[in-house]
């Protein structure tokens, strides 16, 4: 067992009493293993009973912020020779996509220590690793959390899903000479639509982190693949990448991260959280992607 298998198992018996099965599934690739790495940070659907307790709304409610089946629409990746990590954990509880500690003050009881005060625009927006609000800026909680509580989750689930994507990325470049993340997302069809004519501006957004996270070819790539695909495809707005692709993205270190954001409305009925029949065309589509990404990787990089 390597060492980011093994973070599966939580880190202790108060972590495990919180989140008993494992925080994420590791899908390695079959075949010959191209140099890529896929992730879904946001698709988890678990919910545990520490967050349903203290929640002032229900699961249907809590369920909006999903990157709601992601992860299926990229399950198609191993065969293609390309590893896949998947989040199990509904990102209400815990977002991965976060720094570890990045918190908001106000909804603790208890005073925070201070590497755990988070400034940033995340934060303000109630959207930080342990998130306050889902949706149009829902209240998730009805009462203020412990730290503790915080802590619990981010030592059973943040800590041991990045270690697995540490260790997936770091093996992947070892065999390769370098390694390239993509970090699979979707966006809500309003942060995509047109308010003055209900027009969707683009399908796609791709994160570079304008330029800083990867190699050009990579953004490329994979820009004219669905474009060709007849995907309309936008570049870091209305979302440049996140804590991931910022983190990860180091391309003079040989680790390039991209991060995709697919609008719902091309597959998903975002009321019902049911998927619609776009999502059966958008998976055949990513899987043809996928063929060229493990095919091409090296002209990309």
């Amino acid at each position: 067992m390597t060492a980011w298998e093994g973070a599966l198992e939580p880190e202790n018996s108060r972590s495990a009493r919180h989140t008993p099965a494992a925080p994420f599934a590791l899908h390695r690739a079959q075949g010959a293993a191209s140099a890529l790495v896929f992730a879904s940070p946001h698709s988890g659907r678990d919910y545990p009973a520490a967050l349903m307790d203290a929640a002032a709304l229900d699961r249907d409610a809590i369920r909006k912020s999903e990157d709601a089946f992601v992860d299926a629409l990229i399950d198609a990746a191993p065969s293609c020779g390309v590893s896949l990590l998947t989040a199990r954990y509904g990102r209400a509880y815990v977002d991965v996509n976060r720094e570890a500690y990045e918190l908001d003050p106000a909804m603790f009881e208890d005073e925070l220590p201070a590497f755990a005060r988070g400034g940033t625009a995340r934060v303000a927006a109630g959207l930080g690793s342990i998130a306050r609000v889902v949706g149009e800026g829902q209240e998730i909680y009805r009462r203020k959390l412990t730290f503790a509580e915080a802590q619990d989750r981010i030592e059973a689930v943040h800590h041991p899903y990045h270690r697995a994507l540490a260790g997936l990325i770091e093996e992947t470049r070892a065999m390769h000479g370098r390694a390239a993340l993509i970090d699979w997302h979707s966006m809500p069809s309003a942060a995509s639509t047109e308010a003055r004519h209900g027009r969707r501006r683009c399908d796609i957004v791709l994160g570079d982190r304008f330029g800083s996270a990867c190699a050009p070819g990579l953004t490329r790539m994979v820009e004219r693949e669905l474009e060709d695909m007849g995907y309309r495809v936008a570049r870091n707005a209305p979302y440049a990448g996140g804590y991931t692709t910022e983190f990860y993205g180091r391309p003079d270190l040989g680790v390039h991260a991209l991060q995709i954001e697919i609008n719902r409305a091309v597959y998903l009925d975002e009321a019902a959280l049911r998927p619609t029949e776009g999502f059966h065309r958008l998976k055949r589509d990513l899987e043809r992607l996928f063929v060229v990404l493990a095919r091409d990787w090296r002209k990309a990089l």
